[in-house]
């Protein structure tokens, strides 16, 4: 099963960046990982909320196939410990036909027909992360989970 992880817009912090391709080649050794930056199409401006969540709802979906399961990362999503997480993580395997895709939002959080299109909603935390930190906090606690599944040592 693939598993991939899209946020809108682009990051070069470069410690973001660094500490990302640490668990990104990580993860190479339990799934099939696709991480993919969304941005607006060349010539495409938002001058305000509803317009930049009308323009990433519309790459969103065009990027999505129908049988992908979409689960966002929701400030209003269920919450999860590690172990939690990765328990979520087998049932997800266990029922999904095709990739299971975690969806970080923009600024301006997700069109309503995005939370239509959702299979489900998770939170990493009730405290707030810029959008670029949540990519490194996320692909850590999705490598935690695939060590928990396995058996190993890292989470103790």
């Amino acid at each position: 099963m693939k598993v991939a992880f899209w946020c809108i817009g682009k990051t070069e912090d470069a410690y973001i960046l660094e500490g990302f391709a640490l668990y990104q080649k990580r993860l190479t050794n339990y799934l099939s990982f696709e991480y993919k930056e969304i941005l607006f199409p060349k010539g495409k401006k938002a001058t305000n909320a509803a317009l930049h969540q009308e323009l990433e709802k519309d790459e969103i979906l065009k990027l999505l196939k129908p049988n992908d399961t979409l689960i966002l990362l929701d400030e209003k999503g269920k919450e999860f410990d590690s172990t939690g997480f990765s328990t979520f993580m087998q049932k997800m395997f266990n029922e999904s036909n095709g990739s299971l895709v975690f969806l970080a939002g923009g600024a301006y959080g997700f069109h309503k027909d995005i939370y239509h299109r959702a299979n489900q909603n998770i939170s990493l935390s009730r405290m707030t992360f810029t959008h670029q930190m949540v990519r490194l906090i996320f692909i850590e606690q999705l490598y935690r989970a695939m060590t928990i599944l396995k058996g190993e040592p890292y989470h103790h």
